[in-house]
Order: structure tokens, then sequence, then C-alpha cells
């Protein structure tokens, strides 16, 4: 995720190169990151070259390491951070940052990868407004950005955190339906990606409500009718509503 946020940065123009530093632990990392972005300074460790107090830094580590990483950070002077970690609240950074250190949480999500990220933002005890707006304007790099109260972040992930990998997983099903309906894999592939694209643009333009654009396709009697007949009967809407609720309380549990 650090790496689609840099990748994001450069290309939507919100700084040039030589003004972001960026610390990689990873010899390996470090020269691919290298490679991929000539002129923005890579380094192993945060230093007074590599970080600018008076902008911020962002955190994409994993959870046992943001901590450290924080103390690192504000012993060379970072008073505010934007964290994509998921699952730590921000009192945790707050707690290891200096007195009065500024902390926002982003929950982005896969498509950030492609520019079409989903990132719900907050902001911890200490965050104003024009530290939410730093960080949105960072978020927004990736995708669209919505703010939401830290209380609502773990049930955030378990939706569209994670809700790319159901995505996916429908996906994979509608695939190999198509195949074992008698299509080729590449045909049932090319259906499926574009009824999925398809769908999700309607979704998003029509100003429609899900269950109405399901109804308007449902004939009475019809195909549509006898496919989600079985889809209900196997409990394919609870399985949903419980991965979500499996995600969040998994997300919640990486705090304690």
């Amino acid at each position: 995720m650090g790496s689609a946020l840099l990748a994001g940065l450069l290309a939507a123009g919100w700084a040039e190169p030589h003004r972001l530093g960026v610390v990689e632990i990873d010899p390996a990392r470090r020269d691919e990151l290298i490679a991929a972005h000539p002129g923005v300074l890579v380094t192993g460790s945060p230093d007074a070259a590599t970080v600018d107090p008076a902008g911020g830094a962002v955190l994409a580590v994993k959870p046992d390491a943001a901590e450290g990483t924080c103390r690192a950070l504000g012993a060379v002077g970072i008073t505010r951070v934007l964290s994509v970690v998921a699952g730590l609240p921000a009192a945790r950074l707050e707690a290891v940052l200096p007195d009065g250190a500024v902390v926002l949480r982003a929950m982005p999500n896969m498509p950030a990868l492609i520019g079409a990220g989903m990132t719900a933002l907050s902001g911890g005890a200490n965050a104003r407004s024009e530290d939410l707006d730093w960080a949105e304007g960072i978020a927004a790099a990736i995708g669209k950005v919505v703010r939401v109260p830290e209380r609502q972040l773990n049930a955030v992930t378990g939706l569209s955190g994670s809700g790319p990998a159901y995505v996916f997983l429908i996906a994979e099903a509608l695939i190999e339906a198509g195949v074992l309906a008698g299509m080729t894999r590449d045909l049932s592939r090319t259906l499926t990606v574009e009824t999925l694209l398809g769908s999700a643009m309607l979704l998003a333009s029509s100003g429609e409500a899900p269950e109405a654009l399901r109804a308007a396709v449902t004939s009475p009697g019809g195909t549509t009718a006898a496919g989600l007949r079985v889809l209900e009967s196997r409990a394919v809407r609870s399985a949903i509503l419980e991965a979500v609720l499996a995600a969040t309380e998994r997300a919640r549990n990486l705090a304690r």
C-alpha cells in the first residue's frame, strides 16, 4: 500500500519527486523503489534528510513494527503521522510519539493500486481540520476518500478493506460456472469481468438502490429468478454478512 501511495502521489503531481522521502529497511525492495522512482530519496532508516517535520510521514508497515517505527520518526522530529496500519488505534501510536503529536488513520483498499481505491480516514485525539485536509490530500491520490469516526474503522476494514477479496471470490465462482456450462475459460472470464465492471458502474451512476436494480433484471419466473432462488436457498446473503462481521472482529483483535 505504501508503494501504491507513492506512485499515486507522483502521478497526481501532489509533490515533486525530490520532496518525497521513502524509508525501506529491506535492501532488495529499496533497490526496486530506487529504480522505479528516479529522483525520490529512498533510504534504510529515517533521518533528517528523509523526513520533513513540517510535513509528516505515512506509516505503511506491519502492525508489529508500527510502534517502533513511530519511535524512530519521533526521534527525528516528526509530529504528524498518517497510518495505514490495520487495526492499530491512533492512541497506541500517539503514546510513542512526542507529546502533542498528531496521528491520523486511513484504511485504503486494493484498487488503490490502479488509482481506484476507496479510503476511509479518521483523526486521533490531537488531529485538527488542517491535519485531516493534509491526510485527505494524500489519500485522494489513490482514489476516493470518506471521513469516518475512528470507532468505525474496524468495520471499514471488514467491508471495503477486505471487500475486494469477496468480489474476487465471486468472480472465481462465476468463471468456473461458465466453464461448467460449456464456455471456454477465456470467454467466461471476459463475460464475468465485464459483467462485474458494468454492474458496479451502473450501481454507482444510476442512483438506484441495489435491490431496485436486482428487481429490474429479475423477470417473474425467468432465468434470473431461478438463479437467485438457489443463491438465497444456500444462504449466500447470510454468508456475506458473516464474512464482513468476521473480518471486522479480526481487525478489532489486531489491536489487542
